[in-house]
């Protein structure tokens, strides 16, 4: 019996095809399937949208979490 294609793994496909990680060959399957299931042409474009905004993340450390990470390390004693 062959498998047949889930939701599930039509999303997986999309989200390489969103970061890129697809070939020219699966990039026409995966454009032909957002042209015909509206559900999943949303999840990419909200996708796209949420990745855009991931962009813009910037994180940095307290300067707690710095000093007691430089602590930790001079007082760090391998057991060897």
């Amino acid at each position: 019996m062959p498998m047949t294609q889930t939701f599930t793994s039509k999303i997986n496909d999309v989200v390489r095809y969103l970061f890129d990680e697809t070939s020219d060959v699966e990039n026409v399957s995966i454009e032909t399937n957002l042209s015909e299931e509206i559900s999943l042409l949303d999840f990419y474009l909200d996708s796209l949208k949420l990745r855009s905004e991931m962009d813009k993340i910037s994180l940095n450390p307290s300067d707690l979490a710095v000093s007691n990470i430089l602590a930790f390390s001079r007082n760090y004693q391998p057991v060897i």
